[in-house]
């Protein structure tokens, strides 16, 4: 078994793997206060975090509640999950603190054509989401089910269609994720 360190995430250490959703993060790819538009009087600043893409293969949005149970660190990842039809994000509801692992995809090809056909193990990254924002992850981006650090509520905006969209693949080396 190896050891994966866990990061504070960023959304420059978070890009390959999709968007950092709110929070208090400066740089190129995080939110800046009057970057947005002034909405509602001026009570309000909007920013555009661009459109999730879920209408693939006759796909429709689906905003769903998630009620997770705590799954505190130390923890051990045997598998990942991927959804190749749309994006996936998780936004908690009262700062409910998370851990995100993703990997991207290898160069192999599944029986439908889609690249990246199992987790490309060397791109393995584990984030510590403090609450205070969520992440949407591309579509055919590797990741784990939810892992709360606490129970608590989650809102989850996914692909809902005809077609089932949820890859499992076990990982070669099961990953030790612990607190810093």
């Amino acid at each position: 078994m190896r050891h994966l360190p866990l990061q504070n995430l960023t959304p420059e250490a978070f890009a390959p793997y999709g968007h950092v959703l709110g929070g208090s993060f400066s740089g190129p790819h995080g939110i800046k206060a009057g970057a947005g538009t002034m909405i509602n009087a001026g009570t309000t600043e909007k920013f555009a975090l661009g459109a999730p893409d879920l209408t693939q293969s006759g796909g429709k949005p689906a905003l769903n509640l998630y009620r997770a149970k705590a799954n505190p660190l130390p923890f051990t990842a045997f598998e990942l999950e991927r959804h190749c039809l749309g994006s996936q994000s998780f936004i908690p509801l009262s700062g409910v603190p998370f851990v995100v692992i993703v990997a991207l995809g290898d160069d192999s090809v599944n029986a439908q054509g889609i690249v990246g056909a199992a987790p490309q193990e060397s791109t393995l990254a584990a984030f510590l989401v403090d609450g205070s924002c969520g992440v949407s992850f591309k579509p055919g981006t590797w990741h784990h089910p939810l892992l709360a650090q606490q129970a608590g509520d989650f809102v989850v905006l996914e692909r809902q269609g005809a077609s089932v969209d949820c890859e499992i693949r076990k990982l070669i080396q099961p990953v030790l994720i612990e607190s810093p």
